[in-house]
């Protein structure tokens, strides 16, 4: 039974992620280039509404999303967030405004915070212990497929209804997908075996309280120099990961005059590669140091960035979508794993709702940062030397981290 429920959580999380991060995040940008020629948009205006959106939803609901999910459970949350993100969606699809616009990016981004990594992260945490890093990389493999599939079902929506009627159909899809298994979760194996929600009066996740077996409370935790170095790395690499997403199709679109069909091609296999890199960093996760993953995840990203600059050659650009999806598929869901390792499972909402809404920021400024320096220059030369930077920053930071012991 209890095998059977963890694989339940499992698959919520997954078709979870592949429709809010899969669909949402990685599909949206493949239209950007849309409201730059039919809306006459800036490359900044297009990456603005990203950028704005998490910058204000993040610091107001992330730490109040991680406090509902300890004090809650995460699956209330993430059925609110998965309507909202699917409403984003299929609202931009009637976009004729930049008012309207941003009020689209905005009920995205709280359907992100709601419905997206964090409590999925915490689900997964409480359900699963030895094969932990196994199923945050089964969960995160929705993301791969998701934003692999996007591209491609887009190219084909395009064609046949147009732009709009595409991310309409897209954000139907998105609540179809995920909602039903989000529905029937159970938030924990305590409120499965007591039938109550949340976890055991009197009791903490697992049982314990919060300072058995090495858990370390929120106030010790923000006060430790590792936490610090943990959220600057993670939001230099995000940053890094963020900003080369989001302007990937204007750049191949519009400055190399790719074909629709050939911009699909390369993101999907940008998100193709993200499969085989979630597979082998979970793996890796439960084998190795996770701080030594997490390095070497954040080492792929920074080596990939520069194969940019020779992206008009055409060898350059599979390669760089291979290589660039491999870091890209470990990148997020090592983070929640080297928290829990070094701060414990108590308080992982509360701890998460604060790093994801700090990456939030740094995933949604640097695009825009970039799209600013390429309308501003003429070029993406100096946005991409920015996102290299970043990303060796955040392999630098985390290697300042201590050795941390399982806490699985």
């Amino acid at each position: 039974m209890i095998e059977r429920r963890q694989g339940h959580a499992a698959v919520t999380a997954f078709l979870a992620l592949f429709s809010i991060v899969g669909i949402a995040l990685y599909g949206l940008p493949f239209f950007y280039d849309f409201f730059v020629r039919d809306l006459g948009w800036t490359r900044a205006q297009v990456t603005s509404g990203n950028a704005l959106s998490k910058v204000i939803v993040g610091p107001l609901f992330g730490f109040a999303a991680g406090w509902i999910v300890d004090r809650f459970g995460p699956r209330r949350l993430m059925l609110a967030g998965i309507v909202m993100a699917g409403a984003a969606v299929a609202g931009l699809g009637s976009v004729t405004t930049l008012g309207f616009f941003y009020a689209c990016y905005m009920l995205n981004a709280l359907g992100n915070v709601c419905g997206g990594p964090l409590p999925n992260q915490v689900l997964l945490a409480r359900w699963f212990d030895r094969n932990r890093g196994k199923a945050m990389g089964f969960a995160y493999l929705g993301i791969g497929i998701g934003g692999t599939l996007v591209p491609l079902i887009a190219t084909a929506l395009i064609a046949e209804f147009g732009w709009r009627r595409a991310l309409q159909v897209l954000g139907v899809l998105m609540v179809v997908i995920a909602f039903p298994a989000a529905w029937f979760v159970k938030d924990s194996p305590e409120q499965a075996r007591e039938g109550e929600l949340g976890t055991v009066p009197g009791e903490t996740e697992r049982g314990q309280s919060p300072t058995d077996g090495g858990q370390s409370p929120l106030s010790a935790t923000l006060k430790s120099p590792a936490f610090y170095l943990l959220l600057v790395g993670s939001m230099c690499s995000i940053a890094a990961v963020g900003g080369t997403v989001q302007n990937l199709k204007l750049f191949l679109s519009i400055d190399l005059k790719l074909s629709q069909y050939e911009v699909a091609r390369i993101a999907s296999l940008v998100l193709f590669s993200s499969l085989a890199g979630r597979i082998m960093m979970g793996y890796l996760a439960d084998k190795w140091s996770r701080k030594h993953v997490m390095i070497l995840i954040y080492a792929i990203v920074a080596a990939a960035i520069p194969l940019l600059f020779l992206a008009d050659r055409p060898w350059a650009r599979p390669l760089f979508a291979v290589l660039f999806g491999i870091g890209l598929g470990g990148d997020y869901m090592i983070i929640p794993l080297m928290a829990a390792d070094l701060f414990g499972t108590f308080t992982l909402g509360r701890l998460m709702g604060i790093i994801t809404t700090a990456d939030g920021v740094a995933e949604a400024t640097a695009p825009m940062l970039v799209a600013a320096i390429r309308d501003a220059s003429g070029s993406y030369a100096q946005g991409f030397s920015v996102l290299i930077g970043l990303a060796a920053l955040g392999a630098a930071s985390v290697a300042l981290l201590p050795a941390a012991r399982r806490r699985s």
